[in-house]
């Protein structure tokens, strides 16, 4: 009797264990979304750059070239890091976040100098160091491919919604011909029709409660420059017409997926001869 209680015994604190990690492993990511200052640190074979946030240092992404899917941020100015706090093993001495969008905020900040010596404990081993010749708009470690944006859907009519991405108060950079580049190739090959351009003013939720929206016109001139660097190239004929919108509110926001606010929207109306 005193093996069968304490058969159950063990069973009941088994089944009490594995609720729990249940429970745990249903548990939602936990995002950050804050502004700070960020922090570069040497290293024996490239930098890593970090932040500050409430008495926590986490990692926010190797230095990388300026095509690379995550643009690392600047000194001397502050930094918008969103994304998800990650279990991983640290990096560079900081919490890895997952899943995350920087945004280099326009204005200039001087005391976003800080920059820590190479440490041995923090070295990074890469294999192979670099390949040969030119990055190519790869880590200049890394051997593979730069990411490029997910096909944009396209309706059994043709039409294709093509969504190019910003960083926040941010207008295009070196990263978006990876997405202005489909919008051109789709709209020649298909005779567009009509190519509608909207732009979008975004925002931000803080993890402090916070919000942050984003400078006021942004939207019309996300679209207004979006219409100019596609007339630039063969869209530019007048046999292509171009309908420009855009939204003067900021996007209301939940601090999930507030990066998704921040964007152009490019739909592709393909000619019906």
């Amino acid at each position: 009797m005193g093996r069968n209680s304490s058969s159950r015994r063990r069973l009941l604190l088994a089944g009490a264990w594995l609720a729990s990690a249940m429970v745990v492993a249903a548990e939602p990511a936990q995002r950050r979304s804050f502004v700070s200052c960020p922090i570069m640190r040497d290293t024996a074979s490239v930098p890593c750059w970090l932040a500050e946030y409430e008495g926590e240092t986490y990692f926010l992404t190797l230095q990388t070239d300026v095509s690379s899917p995550v643009t690392p941020p600047w000194l001397g100015h502050r930094v918008l890091v969103e994304g998800e706090v990650s279990n991983e093993p640290r990096i560079c001495g900081g919490v890895v976040i997952k899943a995350i969008h920087l945004s280099v905020l326009p204005a200039l900040d001087a005391s976003c100098n800080q920059m820590l010596p190479a440490e041995e404990r923090y070295n990074l081993t890469f294999e192979p160091p670099r390949p040969p010749g030119p990055s190519k708009g790869r880590l200049a470690f890394d051997n593979s491919a730069a990411a490029r944006p997910p096909a944009a859907p396209e309706a059994s009519d043709g039409v294709r919604e093509f969504v190019i991405p910003y960083e926040f108060d941010g207008m295009v950079g070196f990263s978006h011909p990876r997405y202005l580049r489909p919008v051109q190739t789709y709209a020649v090959a298909s005779k567009a029709a009509t190519i509608e351009v909207v732009g979008m003013r975004g925002a931000a939720l803080l993890s402090n409660g916070s919000t942050m929206n984003e400078e006021e016109g942004i939207g019309r001139r996300r679209a207004e420059q979006v219409v100019m660097l596609l007339k630039s190239t063969e869209l530019g004929s007048p046999q292509f017409k171009f309908d420009v919108r855009w939204q003067d509110d900021a996007t209301r926001v939940d601090g999930k997926d507030d990066f998704e606010s921040r964007r152009v929207v490019v739909t592709v109306r393909p000619s019906r001869q």
